[in-house]
């Protein structure tokens, strides 16, 4: 039941706080963050407290400044990947894949079959590494030590598979406008890193998070009926991913908006669509959005037993005669075509052949959608760049979720929510 406010005389819209005098009788104002310790980076939240219930919140998106979007501005289309992948920064791969999807719809470019799977791999690991995370983390701020120890270690792994791929750890900037920045290193080598993290490490830890959370007491009691969210209302703050889906919302874009190998025919020559199942709940609380991305965690191990020995052959990258896509070290070295089109598009950025349009795409990442809008005026980068980020999304809910809760209620409500403070103030 809403928590009964009693309103006092606060304008929302023009206090950015809630001033001692403006609390009534009472209720007094709390800082939760940007220092404690059970949230997650810069965020901060003014809390109006009545005795240990929370009567009103206000949200504050952070303190990173980080102008990601304004340096869309001075960077080409590719250079850009360096600074998308630094939003979602739990699983970057995720949006270096989203933000070249958006590019490659702006000039027009189908990638090729072997760059789509091997997207498609790096997308669902991606996945995999951000609900560990935000399953283990949302279980130590309640206590469960152990859960997040078995979580974060096996993202470890993928960080193996990332540096092993792209030379970079922690930032793969791997993709490139119609392609990658290089092919795999060694394909077989690649197939048994992963094989070896999804059978060997990550399954018994699934198994291991699910014996310790799923049925513990006390852990469904700080989770279940906490926190929730209609279905009616998931829809009217425009809520996606696994916060959506909790709530009952079936949608996700890798079904409603097919691309990579989640569409049919991705190969063009007739190749079916990979099979999933889409996790729904109907509870919409902290509890349904555990189950949801645990069972998340199952089915991108399914989708990419799909692929990992389905790998195609033939090149990573598009034809590089488009004048859009860096020539391969061969061109470059053995044609003066290759050549100069290397120094066109490295050295003066002439090279792109960008059509004066916008457009709009988005991918199904972690948290939900992730979309980039991208103005071009028909020059080397883009005119202006606009991020969808879940994060920013989800966080204006956060008021009314916790409405009513106990204080001890906002670390269980805000884990489940997987806020990355770096999609806040971009």
């Amino acid at each position: 039941m809403p928590y009964d406010l009693k309103p006092i005389d606060v304008d929302v819209e023009t206090t950015p706080y809630l001033k001692p005098e403006q609390q009534r009788g009472d209720r007094w104002t709390l800082n939760f963050g940007p220092q404690h310790p059970s949230t997650h980076t810069t965020l901060r939240l003014v809390m109006e407290l009545d005795g240990e219930r929370v009567a009103r919140v206000v949200p504050h998106i952070g303190y990173l400044h980080s102008g990601f979007e304004k340096l869309g501005e001075s960077l080409d289309y590719n250079q850009y990947v360096t600074i998308v992948s630094r939003m979602d920064y739990i699983s970057p791969i995720a949006n270096d894949i989203a933000w070249h999807g958006a590019v490659e719809k702006l000039f027009g470019i189908d990638l090729t079959p072997r760059c789509k799977v091997v997207r498609t791999i790096l997308a669902e690991l991606g996945r995999i590494q951000n609900h560990l995370l935000c399953i283990g983390a949302a279980a130590i701020d309640l206590g469960a030590i152990t859960s997040f120890l078995y979580g974060f270690n096996q993202r470890e792994f993928i960080y193996d598979i990332m540096d092993y791929v792209s030379g970079q750890r922690f930032h793969p900037d791997y993709t490139r406008v119609g392609g990658t920045m290089m092919d795999l290193p060694d394909e077989e080598t690649f197939k048994t890193m992963v094989k070896n993290f999804l059978y060997e490490q990550l399954q018994p830890a699934v198994d291991d998070i699910a014996g310790l959370l799923t049925k513990n007491r006390i852990f469904r009691d700080r989770t279940e009926d906490i926190g929730t969210i209609t279905r009616e209302d998931a829809i009217a703050w425009s809520l996606t991913g696994p916060l959506a889906r909790a709530a009952g919302v079936k949608r996700d874009l890798r079904k409603d908006e097919p691309y990579l190998c989640y569409a049919d025919n991705w190969d063009g020559q007739g190749a079916e669509a990979v099979k999933f199942k889409v996790p729904i709940a109907t509870t919409g609380d902290v509890y349904a959005r555990y189950l949801i991305r645990l069972e998340e965690v199952k089915q991108s191990i399914s989708i990419i037993e799909q692929l990992i020995d389905n790998i195609p052959g033939g090149p990573m990258n598009v034809d590089s005669e488009g004048k859009m896509v860096k020539p391969t070290k061969d061109q470059v070295y053995g044609s003066i075509e290759g050549l100069i089109q290397h120094f066109e598009l490295i050295m003066t950025n002439r090279g792109w052949e960008a059509p004066v349009a916008e457009v709009y795409s988005a991918q199904e990442s972690a948290n939900g959608e992730l979309g980039y809008h991208i103005v071009s005026d028909g020059g080397p980068r883009a005119w202006r760049v606009h991020t969808r980020p879940p994060s920013f999304i989800h966080f204006g809910v956060f008021s009314q979720m916790m409405e009513g809760h106990l204080l001890a209620d906002a670390v269980a409500i805000l884990g489940s929510l997987n806020i990355i403070a770096a999609e806040l103030d971009r």
